[in-house]
C-alpha cells in the first residue's frame, strides 16, 4: 500500500494517516462513509436503508501518474479514497475479489466507484479523464473499486496487498 487515508465529515479529499482500522461490516474506524447502510449522500437520499456496498474505497497509484501525463496532479487520498495501492490490477478483479490489506484485514471488492462532478469541482476537466468510452463506446470507469470489509485490522502505508479471486465464472465488476 502506498497511502491510507480517511475523514470523519463530509469533504472530497481524505487526509493521509499513518494507519488506520478496518472494521468488519462497517469500513474505516472514524470515516464519514463506515457503516452497515449507505452512507454516501446522494444513495442516502434515494434509500437511507440500501446495504453500504462502498464501505472502502481503494484506488491504484498508477491512476495518478496517468493523470500527471494529462496535465493533472494528484496524489493519494485526494479523490477521496481509503486506500492507495501499487501494482495490483484493481480494475480488472472481478466481483467477490478478496483483498488482503496487511496482516489482518480483509475487503471483498464489490463493484467500480461511480465518480461524479465533484471530481470537476476539485480540478477542472479531471471527470473526463476518470470516466470515459472505450472504442466500442461502453462507459470505462478508472476512478477505483469499492468494497466491503469482511475482516478488520490495522494497515499502515507499507502493508503488503494480496489477491484471492473468487470461484469462477468470474463477474466483471460494474458501478455500485
Amino acid at each position: 500500500m502506498v497511502a491510507v487515508s480517511s475523514n470523519g465529515e463530509y469533504a472530497f479529499t481524505k487526509p493521509n494517516r499513518d494507519g488506520i482500522r478496518l472494521l468488519a461490516g462497517l469500513g474505516v474506524e472514524g470515516d464519514v462513509h463506515a457503516g452497515v447502510t449507505v452512507r454516501h449522500r446522494s444513495r442516502v437520499a434515494q434509500d437511507p436503508t440500501q446495504p453500504n456496498l462502498r464501505q472502502v474505497h481503494l484506488m491504484h497509484a498508477e491512476l495518478f501518474e496517468e493523470l500527471a501525463r494529462a496535465g493533472f496532479t494528484v496524489g493519494p487520498g485526494q479523490l477521496g479514497e481509503n486506500v492507495t495501492t501499487r501494482g495490483v490490477d484493481l480494475l480488472g478483479l472481478p466481483v467477490g475479489a478478496l483483498l488482503r490489506l496487511g496482516a489482518e484485514a480483509v475487503v471483498e471488492v464489490t463493484g467500480l466507484r461511480n465518480p461524479c462532478g465533484q471530481i470537476d469541482a476539485f480540478r477542472h476537466g479531471l471527470l473526463k479523464q476518470v470516466v470515459g468510452r472505450d472504442e466500442t463506446g461502453a462507459v470505462v470507469r478508472k476512478a477505483g473499486v469499492m468494497g466491503v470489509v469482511r475482516s478488520g485490522g490495522e494497515i499502515r502505508p507499507g502493508d503488503g496487498v494480496t489477491v484471492t479471486l473468487p470461484p469462477g465464472p468470474h463477474r466483471p465488476l460494474e458501478r455500485v
